[in-house]
């Protein structure tokens, strides 16, 4: 069933209104859509890579935007749907242990998760769950969910095809070098 998701998004990369289904694949995947975004943009930027930088501030912006939703459903529905399970099981303790972990570690949580492909809605509801700072967490998603996209827009743009596969396997190790790259700038101000 999955698999038939997949090629559906897929195909929907030679549609006229690929854009708009990117913006909407790009929402709907960072609060509950199992599908990432990067299965519409490689195809659509590999269609029309004059578009790449586009494209990717489509994908960015409603990626973004979805994060807003999955950091509601984590603030607003944690409440009605696992604070009473987590009392069921006297977690609350546990839980409140995690929330203080997040607050101290949230911000490089969705740093390293936002670039990755990891899928973004558990961090999207985990920092609603948490209450994270909402402007942080906002700013924070801007800087990964840009950096992944730009940076897939620019390698199908400069080498086309042949980096297709190189992406789709090793996408993990080409985001998480990203990822280690901004961290170390990030360190690196904060030495300053």
């Amino acid at each position: 069933m999955l698999r038939r998701l997949y090629d559906r998004v897929l195909a929907l990369a030679g549609s006229r209104r690929a854009g708009l289904w990117l913006a909407l694949v790009s929402f709907a995947e960072s609060s509950f859509f199992p599908i990432p975004p990067d299965a519409l943009l490689i195809p659509t930027v590999l269609a029309r890579p004059e578009r790449a930088w586009r494209l990717a501030f489509i994908c960015t912006a409603a990626s973004v935007a979805g994060g807003a939703l999955g950091y509601f459903i984590g603030y607003a529905l944690f409440d009605q749907l696992a604070r009473p399970i987590l009392a069921t099981y006297h977690y609350e303790a546990a839980f409140q242990a995690f929330q203080a972990k997040y607050a101290e570690w949230g911000l490089w949580v969705i740093l390293i998760k936002g670039l990755t492909p990891i899928p973004y809605k558990i961090v999207t509801i985990a920092s609603g769950a948490a209450k994270f700072d909402f402007l942080v967490f906002m700013l924070a998603s801007t800087v990964t969910r840009a950096s992944r996209f730009f940076l897939v827009a620019a390698l199908l743009r400069q080498f086309g095809e042949p980096v297709r596969d190189f992406i789709e396997r090793r996408l993990t190790l080409v985001t998480t070098v990203t990822a280690a790259g901004i961290i170390g700038g990030f360190l690196a101000l904060k030495l300053l």
